[in-house]
């Protein structure tokens, strides 16, 4: 590639994206991320228990409460919270490392923590994953069958109240049909890719290149 043709120089950007559970959000953030090399997930701490399948520092970090405070009290986390009787925290230095070169991060957060780094951060783009249905949110829920029916019960009545923020979000993608949102999602990033002041980063000189000869 030519130097005044260089991919550097522009700073990544951070995405939240939220959604109920059961609403096909982790399942569309692996898929994008496989498709699109520039985005990286951030791995949250988390106190809860792992789940079948899981690994330590793949799907969360791991940590016990005692820990997850100290954490808290040295101020290493960007946002933290309280999510179901156990707390998530996202890490600050590797967030912010990850932007400075150039890629885009996503958290997957609540909407507690979505506010949050948006008081820090506010030009963190917000996206938030619709399910199509009530009906449907619930026999995803069963379908997973790693809950009782008491804990989706009360999945499906807090479901409500994360959906009520939807409106505070720059983006909303209906996880319908699969594919489909995954083509949705995949287009919020690559445009903001595209927008003029980050091709102004990226490709100035090759702009003033060509307008100069």
């Amino acid at each position: 590639m030519n130097a005044s043709v260089s991919d550097a120089g522009a700073p990544g950007t951070l995405y939240v994206v939220s959604a109920p559970s059961g609403a096909g959000k982790s399942s569309l953030v692996n898929a994008l991320i496989k498709r699109l090399p520039f985005v990286y997930l951030s791995i949250s701490h988390t106190t809860r228990p792992n789940r079948p399948g899981e690994t330590d520092g793949e799907h969360y970090h791991f940590v016990d409460t005692d820990d997850f405070l100290a954490m808290v009290e040295r101020g290493e986390f960007l946002e933290h919270a309280k999510v179901f009787d156990n707390y998530y925290g996202t890490s600050q230095v590797w967030v912010q490392s990850q932007l400075d070169q150039g890629h885009d991060v996503i958290l997957e957060i609540d909407w507690q923590g979505a506010q949050q780094i948006r008081r820090q951060m506010p030009e963190t783009q917000g996206i938030f994953i619709m399910p199509p249905s009530r009906q449907a949110l619930q026999e995803r829920l069963e379908k997973r069958a790693q809950d009782s029916a008491d804990v989706i019960a009360r999945r499906m009545k807090d479901a409500t109240s994360e959906m009520s923020h939807y409106h505070e979000y720059d983006y909303v993608v209906v996880n319908d049909d699969f594919y489909k949102a995954l083509d949705e999602l995949c287009s919020i990033f690559i445009a903001h890719r595209l927008r003029l002041e980050k091709q102004q980063m990226r490709f100035g000189g090759l702009f003033e290149h060509l307008l100069n000869g």
